[in-house]
């Protein structure tokens, strides 16, 4: 191979490189790159391993305080098993959105990180989850909101 070739290739490969993780490309419309985005990501991730293993007051516990002050524990983990149990076991889960913002509706300013998850479920192929965490004043990323769809 000719050298001009060579660095030809080596500046795509670099030139894509750069796109992939400047863009949020890796996930989709997200700013998957900021820092934050990756806590928040974090955050979800063990929150939704809890609700997957039907640890629903566990869940509770640990979302933000919004979370809580919206439904009780006992309604939370009759709602969760309403929703999921039918859906029967996780059989994957891929990120494909994360937006980083600081107004949602109906809910004071903030930093809030909503994410979107194709996720296929022993007994329902195509389900989307959208789960929300939020930064609490103490700093401390925590779910705010959980959906399926």
């Amino acid at each position: 191979m000719k050298t001009k070739n060579i660095i030809i290739i080596a500046i795509l490969i670099c030139l894509f490189a750069f796109v992939v993780t400047h863009t949020g490309f890796a996930h989709g419309d997200g700013n998957h790159t900021h820092p934050e985005n990756e806590i928040g990501i974090d955050t979800a991730t063990l929150w939704l391993k809890l609700t997957d293993a039907k640890k629903y007051s566990v869940s509770w516990q640990t979302a933000a305080k919004v979370f809580k002050s919206a439904v009780t524990a006992d309604q939370w983990a009759k709602a969760a098993a309403s929703a999921r149990d039918p859906l029967g076991d996780l059989v994957s889960r891929d990120l494909f959105h994360d937006q980083l913002t600081t107004t949602l509706p109906g809910m004071p300013d903030g930093l809030y990180l909503v994410l979107r998850y194709a996720t296929r479920f022993a007994n329902k192929a195509h389900a989307v989850e959208s789960i929300t965490v939020m930064k609490d004043p103490d700093g401390t990323w925590r779910v705010a909101g959980y959906f399926i769809k």
